[in-house]
């Protein structure tokens, strides 16, 4: 007699319990966060608004006058910082962040990280696959320089583009100076493409990044 054909033994519920634990969870720690940041931020921005306008307008106090407050304060920073004399004098207040060893290291590459996300030309923002000739393999990248322009010694006389490889998790990255041929466009935004490095494009779901099994 034929034996029957054996099935698949159902998940223990206690293993079932504790996979929609770790989904929930998943699905709750990066709302959580993001809320929890996003309530220290306004609530220092309304103490510290609070306190400097006490003193000329009393008791008196709208709620949400600090985000208010610290949006004005940004603009004018930033249109300060536009002007070429404000450029310089910003130059000076840098010097102690610009010398000092230590501090040094990790003030200018925060700086250069978060200029790369100011307002430019829109082709020096692109996001790219770059192929070696001859070889299949990809490596998703960011054009940082569209010419070589500017950089000291033979290097700048090279006619290539500089692509900026980040690595998994943001542990580092490697900045390779390649021709423009090697480079494919991808229709992504450089804020996409730096939190799908983040995470090392890891997908929970079949071509949907980001999203957990149903």
């Amino acid at each position: 007699m034929t034996p029957p054909p054996s099935s698949t033994p159902a998940d223990p519920p206690a293993h079932r319990l504790s996979q929609y634990f770790l989904r929930g969870l998943i699905t709750l720690l990066p709302l959580a966060i993001t809320v929890y940041v996003l309530y220290l931020l306004v609530s220092w921005a309304e103490h510290t608004a609070m306190q400097l306008l006490r003193p000329f307008t009393g008791e008196f106090y709208l709620p949400g006058l600090g985000i208010a407050l610290g949006a004005l304060l940004i603009l004018a920073l930033g249109f300060l910082v536009s002007q070429p004399i404000t450029g310089r004098l910003l130059s000076l207040i840098e010097l102690p962040f610009t010398n000092l060893p230590l501090v040094k290291s990790i003030y200018s590459s925060l700086k250069n990280f978060a200029d790369y996300f100011a307002p430019h030309e829109q082709d020096a923002q692109q996001v790219v696959v770059l192929n070696v000739p001859g070889g299949e393999m990809g490596i998703i990248g960011l054009v940082t320089r569209q010419n070589m322009k500017g950089l000291p010694g033979q290097l700048g006389e090279r006619d290539q583009v500089a692509v900026y490889l980040p690595m998994g998790y943001m542990i580092g990255g490697y900045t390779v100076f390649v021709p423009r041929s090697w480079t494919t466009p991808v229709d992504m935004s450089v804020e996409e493409a730096m939190r799908l490095a983040l995470v090392a494009f890891m997908s929970s779901k079949k071509g949907e990044p980001g999203k957990t099994d149903s």
